[in-house]
């Protein structure tokens, strides 16, 4: 017996070994996940999130039904492979649609939960099974008091079986790691909120026993401060391909099912997430750096982030419908749950998405060891930074600049865009935006199809729009890019070279004719921002103490 206890002390001191080396690792985010691993709190800042909602949104609305019926018509494939594949999604339109409905609920009686909620990894190889809660969760609240559609037999195999987590343990950390790592924003959301959502229907519908009652078992205020912290600074999973989609599925569950404390902490996040999506966004255009996954880095595509699918099947509601382009790889998926809850964003994000009025500057913080988001927008542009790596544990994934117009690029290389120095993220600061410009240790990629109209030396101007005149230099190690609304070309060459007769001084400051003078470090180290100062005022160069959101507009 003494052997035994030694034995499985041994084993556990070796598991506890392995996930502190695996804690501090790049291997062990890809195993593990990547989630807040310190305590802190951003200063607010002075751009709010809007909140008001004075829109009259339709009812209906074609594209999300296109969506709906599409999903619909898929076959439901097999359960015990789902993992965050088909099947469920397919249910969830086949219930809301109301269709095929005898073989569906015959389908959902015969199923068995295929894993186990929380992150997949060696010691937890069943994981995941809150991708599949978190749509099951839905088709709950959805359908359950609809006897005609999902059959009172298959709703009580879906409560007492398929829904596997309920009663009051909020799991904060990966399964099976001693309680060492903590568990990332997406598998937290579905797993809690789902179990949340099943207390709260089985209170709601007659079940009086104490461990269902959310706020008596202490569920609702644990998920409240799990809100709270999102809502203070922002996700530590930043606009991550591909969980941003999961989260916000999750937070459209509460925003949709949860009482009313619940309910608008989670609206509350979304409004949050939406308005940074709005002002780095362009046309339903979205390449910001991003926290998580790597494989993710050579991603060119204007269009691939999956909020961007949200924000389409919503607008698809707006009293004036948009004409929808394509969703993109993989959007479909998270467009369905777009088109079968009831979120709408606030006024504000949706009259910004497309419209930048006269235009704004935007820093966008996300706390120690992360990149910030930096936008400079005009009435016809944006101009976005692609941020910084912040090292191999930090799991950030810096971009390109870019600068996007009005127009229908959807590929990186319809745009122009900064990068540098080198091809590897690894290597970048790509902070380097201020109002109306930019700069990086690269060239400026110039897409196909445009033509200089006054050239001089390294400089190049470019008449992109009427009435908005860009100019770049560009050398093998510096690109510097400057915006001009309504400036004639001619005038915009006269008053750069004037003002900046030495060349040599283009590696570190930038005049503007009739306007500020910029200086900036291309080789700043990735803790700080690439620009230094403003007409001789020094800027706050530690994005890691910036607020969760600050600017202006015009």
């Amino acid at each position: 017996m003494r052997v035994l206890r030694y034995g499985l002390i041994g084993i556990s001191l070796a598991i506890v070994s392995v996930l502190a080396v695996l804690r501090f690792t790049s291997l062990g985010t890809q195993l593990l996940g990547s989630a807040r691993a310190q305590e802190f709190s951003l200063p607010a800042g002075n751009l709010g999130v809007p909140h008001e909602r004075a829109m009259v949104w339709n009812a209906r609305s074609a594209f999300a039904e296109e969506i709906q019926q599409t999903w619909a018509a898929k076959p439901l494939g097999d359960w015990q492979k789902a993992g965050k594949g088909n099947a469920p999604r397919v249910l969830l339109a086949r219930l809301v649609t109301r269709t095929r409905l005898a073989e569906t609920n015959d389908f959902l009686r015969a199923l068995r939960p295929w894993g186990n909620s929380g992150s997949r990894w060696a010691l937890h190889p069943d994981g995941d099974y809150d991708f599949t809660l978190a749509v099951l969760t839905a088709i709950l609240w959805l359908r359950g008091d609809d006897p005609d559609t999902l059959f009172p037999t298959t709703r009580d195999h879906l409560l007492h079986t398929l829904l596997t987590e309920d009663g009051d343990r909020f799991r904060a950390t990966v399964p099976r790691s001693l309680g060492i790592v903590n568990e990332t924003e997406n598998h937290i959301l579905m797993t809690e909120g789902s179990r949340y959502l099943k207390n709260r229907w089985l209170q709601t519908h007659g079940n009086a026993a104490a461990r269902y009652d959310n706020v008596a078992n202490g569920m609702e205020e644990k998920l409240l401060a799990f809100l709270r912290e999102l809502k203070t600074n922002g996700l530590y999973e930043f606009n991550s391909q591909p969980y941003i989609g999961y989260t916000i599925t999750a937070l459209l569950n509460l925003e949709a099912f949860a009482a009313e404390p619940v309910r608008l902490a989670a609206r509350d996040v979304l409004d949050y997430l939406n308005w940074t999506y709005a002002l780095g966004s362009y046309r339903l255009r979205h390449y910001p750096p991003f926290r998580r996954r790597y494989e993710y880095a050579a991603a060119t595509s204007l269009t691939l982030g999956y909020q961007s699918a949200f924000m389409k099947t919503w607008l698809g509601y707006a009293p004036t419908p948009l004409e929808m382009t394509a969703l993109g790889k993989g959007g479909d998926v998270h467009a369905l749950f777009g088109a079968c809850l009831p979120y709408r964003p606030p006024d504000q994000v949706v009259s910004l998405l497309l419209d930048k009025g006269r235009g704004y500057f935007a820093q966008l913080g996300h706390g120690p060891g992360a990149s910030p988001e930096i936008y400079s927008a005009g009435s016809r542009f944006l101009l976005g930074a692609g941020g910084a790596h912040r090292g191999e544990r930090a799991n950030v994934i810096a971009r390109p600049i870019t600068l996007l117009l009005d127009d229908d690029a959807s590929e990186l290389a319809d745009v122009f865009h900064l990068v540098g120095p080198g091809g590897d993220f690894r290597h970048w600061n790509n902070t380097g935006v201020e109002r109306n410009f930019a700069c990086a240790a690269g060239p400026v990629h110039v897409p196909s199809g445009f033509s200089a109209v006054r050239q001089r030396g390294d400089w190049r101007i470019f008449v992109v729009r009427p009435g908005l005149t860009v100019a770049i230099h560009s050398t093998p190690s510096r690109g510097l890019l400057a915006v001009f609304p309504n400036r004639d070309p001619d005038d915009v060459l006269r008053g750069i070279l004037e003002n900046n007769s030495d060349s040599a001084a283009l590696s570190h400051r930038f005049r503007f004719p009739n306007g500020p003078t910029l200086t900036y470090d291309l080789a700043a180290p990735m803790d700080r921002w690439v620009m230094i100062s403003r007409d001789g005022r020094m800027l706050d160069r530690e994005y890691d103490r910036w607020p969760l959101l600050a600017g202006w507009f015009d």
